[in-house]
C-alpha cells in the first residue's frame, strides 16, 4: 500500500503551529526536519514553487527563522517577492512576531533582473511585509537603526552577487549588527572550470577568515544556486 506524505509523517510531527526548534539549549543548530518538510511541501511550494529557491534552500530558510526567531528580517533583491513571501508564510504559520523589510532597486535603475511593475507582487498588501527601494544594505541598516536596533535581526543578501558587493555588505552587517545572522543566496562553490559566479562564496570565506570565531556556517549544499547561513 502506498502511503502519502501525511501518513509517513504522522506521529512524528509536533502540533501544526508549534515551532519545530529542537534542543535550543544545546550547542548545535537543530530543527525538526520532519515538521519543516511537511510545512514546506504543504504550505510553501504551492505558493512560491521551487525557483529560485529549491527545496533544500526553502528548508534552510524556514529552519533559520524557526531556530533564530528574528524580530526583524531585512532582505534585498525583492524581485517578485518570493523570499519575502517565504518569510511571511513561515512567521505567520509559526506565529512569530516578525517584521519583514524587502528592498529592491529604484524604478529608474536599469538591471537585467529588475522586475519593474512585478516588483513584490507576491507580498503586496500583506501585513508585516514592507517594500522599499534603494541600496539594499543602506536602506536596511537605516531602518534597523530607526526601529531601535533590535537584537538578533536576520539579513538575506540576494542583490548584486559580485565579490566586492557581497564583501561590503557582509562587512557592514558584521560591524554594525554583530549579533545578526545572514543568509547569502547564490553561494554555491564549484571549480573555475564550471564558469559559475563564485563571488558570494569567496566573500563569505574572506569574512570568516578575517573574523575567526564570529560566525558559524551552514550551507544548503548539492548544487546551484546555493544558500549559506552565517550566524553568531
Amino acid at each position: 500500500m502506498k502511503l502519502g506524505i501525511r501518513a509517513l509523517l504522522r506521529g512524528r510531527l509536533p502540533p501544526s503551529h508549534e515551532n519545530p526548534t529542537k534542543n535550543a539549549h544545546c550547542s548545535e543548530f537543530e530543527v525538526d526536519n520532519w515538521a519543516i518538510s511537511d510545512f514546506v511541501l504543504r504550505k510553501l511550494v504551492p505558493v512560491v514553487g521551487v525557483h529560485p529557491f529549491p527545496l533544500q534552500e526553502l528548508m534552510l530558510m524556514v529552519a533559520t527563522v524557526c531556530r533564530l526567531r528574528p524580530r526583524e528580517i531585512f532582505e534585498w533583491g525583492t524581485n517578485v517577492g518570493t523570499s519575502a513571501r517565504v518569510f511571511y508564510e513561515t512567521t505567520k504559520h509559526y506565529r512569530l512576531d516578525t517584521e519583514v523589510h524587502s528592498v529592491d532597486l529604484p524604478d529608474e535603475v536599469g538591471h537585467v533582473e529588475h522586475p519593474r511593475s512585478q516588483r513584490g507582487r507576491l507580498v503586496r498588501g500583506l501585513p508585516n511585509v514592507h517594500l522599499h527601494q534603494g541600496d539594499g544594505m543602506t536602506v536596511s541598516l537605516d531602518i534597523w537603526r530607526r526601529e531601535g536596533r533590535k537584537a538578533g535581526s536576520l539579513f538575506l543578501l540576494d542583490g548584486d552577487h559580485r565579490y566586492e558587493s557581497v564583501l561590503r555588505e557582509l562587512g557592514s552587517i558584521s560591524r554594525e549588527v554583530p549579533d545578526g545572522a545572514v543568509l547569502v543566496h547564490d553561494a554555491f562553490y564549484q571549480s573555475k572550470e564550471s564558469g559559475y559566479n563564485v563571488g558570494p562564496y569567496e566573500a563569505i570565506e574572506k569574512v570568516i577568515a578575517d573574523m575567526p570565531g564570529h560566525y558559524r556556517k551552514l550551507h544548503s549544499g548539492l548544487g546551484l544556486p546555493g544558500l549559506t547561513l552565517l550566524y553568531p
